[in-house]
Protein backbone atom coordinates (compact mmCIF):
# COMPACT_ATOMS: atom_id res chain seq x y z
CA UNK A 1 0.00 0.00 0.00
CA UNK A 2 0.91 3.44 -0.20
CA UNK A 3 3.43 5.37 2.17
CA UNK A 4 1.83 8.10 4.14
CA UNK A 5 3.05 11.17 3.15
CA UNK A 6 6.07 13.25 5.27
CA UNK A 7 4.10 15.40 7.32
CA UNK A 8 5.03 18.96 7.62
CA UNK A 9 5.42 18.87 11.20
CA UNK A 10 7.79 16.22 10.99
CA UNK A 11 10.68 17.93 8.92
CA UNK A 12 13.13 20.57 10.77
CA UNK A 13 14.19 22.70 8.63
CA UNK A 14 18.04 23.26 9.03
CA UNK A 15 20.09 26.71 7.09
CA UNK A 16 23.63 25.78 7.12
CA UNK A 17 25.29 29.02 7.76
CA UNK A 18 28.88 27.78 9.24
CA UNK A 19 31.35 28.35 6.58
CA UNK A 20 34.29 30.58 7.00
CA UNK A 21 33.09 32.84 3.59
CA UNK A 22 36.61 32.61 2.18
CA UNK A 23 35.13 34.26 -1.20
CA UNK A 24 33.76 36.89 1.22
CA UNK A 25 36.84 37.94 2.82
CA UNK A 26 35.87 35.97 5.98
CA UNK A 27 32.68 37.48 6.49
CA UNK A 28 30.14 35.51 7.97
CA UNK A 29 28.22 35.10 4.55
CA UNK A 30 24.90 34.90 6.29
CA UNK A 31 24.34 37.93 8.02
CA UNK A 32 25.05 39.78 4.85
CA UNK A 33 22.64 41.96 3.56
CA UNK A 34 20.79 40.87 0.35
CA UNK A 35 18.19 43.20 -0.89
CA UNK A 36 18.11 44.87 2.31
CA UNK A 37 17.90 41.71 4.70
CA UNK A 38 20.71 39.03 5.83
CA UNK A 39 20.99 36.53 3.55
CA UNK A 40 19.79 33.81 6.29
CA UNK A 41 17.19 35.82 7.06
CA UNK A 42 15.46 35.30 3.67
CA UNK A 43 16.59 31.48 3.71
CA UNK A 44 14.37 31.37 7.35
CA UNK A 45 11.40 33.05 5.69
CA UNK A 46 11.34 30.78 2.26
CA UNK A 47 11.82 27.64 4.78
CA UNK A 48 9.47 28.12 7.50
CA UNK A 49 5.91 27.87 5.74
CA UNK A 50 7.29 24.63 4.93
CA UNK A 51 8.98 22.68 8.07
CA UNK A 52 7.34 22.39 11.44
CA UNK A 53 10.65 24.07 13.40
CA UNK A 54 13.89 25.44 12.25
CA UNK A 55 17.75 25.56 13.34
CA UNK A 56 20.75 27.47 12.22
CA UNK A 57 24.22 26.00 12.09
CA UNK A 58 26.52 28.25 12.47
CA UNK A 59 29.84 28.38 14.20
CA UNK A 60 30.23 32.29 14.93
CA UNK A 61 27.91 35.15 15.72
CA UNK A 62 25.14 32.84 17.47
CA UNK A 63 23.34 35.68 19.01
CA UNK A 64 22.97 37.25 15.70
CA UNK A 65 21.36 34.47 14.17
CA UNK A 66 19.01 33.54 17.28
CA UNK A 67 18.07 36.90 16.55
CA UNK A 68 16.54 35.84 13.08
CA UNK A 69 13.80 33.42 15.19
CA UNK A 70 15.84 30.03 15.20
CA UNK A 71 17.35 27.84 17.42
CA UNK A 72 21.51 27.88 16.91
CA UNK A 73 23.57 24.69 16.11
CA UNK A 74 27.61 24.48 15.79
CA UNK A 75 29.86 21.97 14.44
CA UNK A 76 31.10 19.31 16.80
CA UNK A 77 34.76 20.73 16.11
CA UNK A 78 35.55 23.54 15.37
CA UNK A 79 37.42 23.60 12.58
CA UNK A 80 34.88 24.45 9.60
CA UNK A 81 34.44 21.13 8.61
CA UNK A 82 32.21 22.14 5.69
CA UNK A 83 28.06 21.38 4.85
CA UNK A 84 28.38 18.08 6.31
CA UNK A 85 29.75 18.45 9.93
CA UNK A 86 26.64 21.42 9.66
CA UNK A 87 24.12 18.63 8.68
CA UNK A 88 25.21 16.00 11.68
CA UNK A 89 25.01 18.81 13.73
CA UNK A 90 21.66 19.62 12.80
CA UNK A 91 20.80 15.29 12.37
CA UNK A 92 21.87 15.67 16.39
CA UNK A 93 19.41 18.11 18.00
CA UNK A 94 16.68 17.24 15.53
CA UNK A 95 13.74 16.31 17.50
CA UNK A 96 11.89 15.33 14.03
CA UNK A 97 12.09 12.81 12.01
CA UNK A 98 13.65 14.69 9.06
CA UNK A 99 15.91 17.62 8.48
CA UNK A 100 15.41 19.75 5.16
CA UNK A 101 18.90 21.53 3.94
CA UNK A 102 19.14 24.38 2.83
CA UNK A 103 22.43 26.84 2.16
CA UNK A 104 22.12 30.56 3.87
CA UNK A 105 23.20 31.69 0.40
CA UNK A 106 20.57 30.81 -1.40
CA UNK A 107 17.52 33.78 -1.01
CA UNK A 108 15.46 32.37 -3.27
CA UNK A 109 15.25 28.73 -3.11
CA UNK A 110 12.02 26.83 -3.98
CA UNK A 111 8.76 27.02 -1.77
CA UNK A 112 7.82 23.66 -2.93
CA UNK A 113 11.50 22.23 -2.27
CA UNK A 114 10.39 20.58 1.31
CA UNK A 115 7.37 18.96 -0.69
CA UNK A 116 8.85 17.76 -3.50
CA UNK A 117 11.73 16.19 -1.58
CA UNK A 118 9.27 14.46 0.63
CA UNK A 119 7.22 13.15 -1.76
CA UNK A 120 10.04 11.70 -3.36
CA UNK A 121 11.21 9.54 -0.14
CA UNK A 122 7.72 7.92 -0.51
CA UNK A 123 7.10 7.68 -3.67
CA UNK A 124 6.24 4.13 -4.63
CA UNK A 125 9.79 2.27 -5.71
CA UNK A 126 11.51 5.69 -5.24
CA UNK A 127 14.42 3.63 -4.88
CA UNK A 128 14.08 2.01 -8.02
CA UNK A 129 13.42 4.85 -10.61
CA UNK A 130 15.43 8.03 -11.23
CA UNK A 131 14.03 11.21 -10.39
CA UNK A 132 13.67 12.75 -14.00
CA UNK A 133 14.16 12.04 -17.81
CA UNK A 134 17.30 14.43 -17.56
CA UNK A 135 20.64 11.69 -18.54
CA UNK A 136 22.66 13.57 -16.26
CA UNK A 137 20.37 12.23 -13.37
CA UNK A 138 21.46 8.90 -12.17
CA UNK A 139 18.98 6.11 -11.39
CA UNK A 140 18.85 3.83 -8.54
CA UNK A 141 18.31 -0.06 -8.30
CA UNK A 142 15.84 -2.07 -6.24
CA UNK A 143 19.74 -3.78 -4.65
CA UNK A 144 20.44 -0.52 -3.25
CA UNK A 145 17.63 -0.66 -0.50
CA UNK A 146 19.30 -0.61 2.68
CA UNK A 147 18.17 -4.31 4.13
CA UNK A 148 16.48 -3.49 7.34
CA UNK A 149 14.26 -1.23 5.23
CA UNK A 150 12.67 -4.16 3.18
CA UNK A 151 9.43 -5.28 3.76
CA UNK A 152 8.77 -8.81 5.54
CA UNK A 153 8.00 -11.32 2.51
CA UNK A 154 6.53 -14.20 5.06
CA UNK A 155 3.50 -11.22 6.21
CA UNK A 156 0.25 -11.79 4.77
CA UNK A 157 -0.56 -8.28 5.74
CA UNK A 158 -0.57 -5.42 3.09
CA UNK A 159 2.77 -3.46 3.03
CA UNK A 160 4.35 -0.09 2.44
CA UNK A 161 7.14 0.36 0.01
CA UNK A 162 10.47 0.65 1.76
CA UNK A 163 11.75 4.38 2.06
CA UNK A 164 14.94 5.93 0.88
CA UNK A 165 16.69 7.79 3.86
CA UNK A 166 17.48 10.82 1.64
CA UNK A 167 16.96 12.63 -1.58
CA UNK A 168 18.06 15.90 -3.35
CA UNK A 169 17.60 18.76 -5.74
CA UNK A 170 18.96 18.62 -8.87
CA UNK A 171 18.62 20.90 -12.41
CA UNK A 172 19.81 20.50 -15.81
CA UNK A 173 22.59 22.66 -14.72
CA UNK A 174 24.17 20.21 -11.89
CA UNK A 175 23.28 18.66 -9.06
CA UNK A 176 22.22 20.57 -5.39
CA UNK A 177 23.42 18.41 -2.94
CA UNK A 178 23.22 20.66 -0.04
CA UNK A 179 19.23 20.88 -0.54
CA UNK A 180 18.27 17.90 1.05
CA UNK A 181 15.88 16.30 2.87
CA UNK A 182 17.74 13.09 5.36
CA UNK A 183 16.69 11.11 7.94
CA UNK A 184 17.95 11.42 11.56
CA UNK A 185 18.47 7.91 11.56
CA UNK A 186 21.83 8.83 9.24
CA UNK A 187 23.32 11.08 11.78
CA UNK A 188 25.59 7.73 13.20
CA UNK A 189 27.33 7.08 9.65
CA UNK A 190 28.12 10.45 8.77
CA UNK A 191 29.39 10.98 11.92
CA UNK A 192 31.79 8.02 10.87
CA UNK A 193 32.27 9.69 7.33
CA UNK A 194 33.18 12.69 8.73
CA UNK A 195 35.49 11.05 11.39
CA UNK A 196 37.38 9.12 8.45
CA UNK A 197 38.00 12.38 6.40
CA UNK A 198 34.77 12.53 3.65
CA UNK A 199 34.07 15.94 3.42
CA UNK A 200 32.04 15.82 0.06
CA UNK A 201 28.31 15.92 0.73
CA UNK A 202 27.57 14.71 -2.90
CA UNK A 203 29.88 11.84 -2.02
CA UNK A 204 28.23 10.75 1.35
CA UNK A 205 24.81 10.94 -0.54
CA UNK A 206 25.46 8.59 -3.21
CA UNK A 207 26.43 5.95 -0.57
CA UNK A 208 22.47 6.20 0.65
CA UNK A 209 21.21 5.84 -2.84
CA UNK A 210 19.72 8.90 -1.83
CA UNK A 211 16.84 10.29 -4.45
CA UNK A 212 17.88 12.87 -6.80
CA UNK A 213 14.75 14.93 -7.47
CA UNK A 214 14.59 16.97 -10.78
CA UNK A 215 13.71 21.14 -10.28
CA UNK A 216 12.92 22.27 -13.89
CA UNK A 217 14.01 25.88 -13.06
CA UNK A 218 18.23 26.99 -11.85
CA UNK A 219 16.43 29.93 -10.48
CA UNK A 220 15.78 29.46 -7.07
CA UNK A 221 19.18 27.44 -6.44
CA UNK A 222 20.83 30.92 -7.34
CA UNK A 223 23.65 31.26 -4.56
CA UNK A 224 25.69 34.27 -3.53
CA UNK A 225 29.44 33.72 -3.68
CA UNK A 226 31.07 36.98 -3.52
CA UNK A 227 30.23 40.91 -2.22
CA UNK A 228 29.81 41.97 -5.59
CA UNK A 229 26.78 39.34 -5.55
CA UNK A 230 24.98 40.59 -2.70
CA UNK A 231 23.89 43.44 -5.21
CA UNK A 232 20.75 42.13 -7.49
CA UNK A 233 21.90 44.21 -10.65
CA UNK A 234 25.07 42.03 -10.79
CA UNK A 235 25.36 40.03 -14.11
CA UNK A 236 25.02 36.79 -12.09
CA UNK A 237 21.73 37.81 -10.29
CA UNK A 238 18.78 35.91 -11.90
CA UNK A 239 16.23 37.31 -13.59
CA UNK A 240 12.52 36.73 -13.32
CA UNK A 241 11.72 33.78 -14.85
CA UNK A 242 8.16 34.00 -14.66
CA UNK A 243 7.58 31.48 -11.93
Amino acid sequence: MPNPPIARDAITGLILAGGRGQRMGGRDKGLQLFDGQPLAAHVLARLQPQVGTLLISANRNHAAYAALGADVVSDETQDFAGPLAGMLAGLRAAKTEYVLTAPCDSPLLPDDLAARLAAALVAPGAPDIPASADPAVDSLSAEDIPPQAAPSQTSSAPVSSPLALAAYAVTSEGPHPVFALLHRSLADDLAATLAAGEHRVRAWLARHKAVQVHFGDERPFYNVNTLDELHTDTPRAPRDSGH
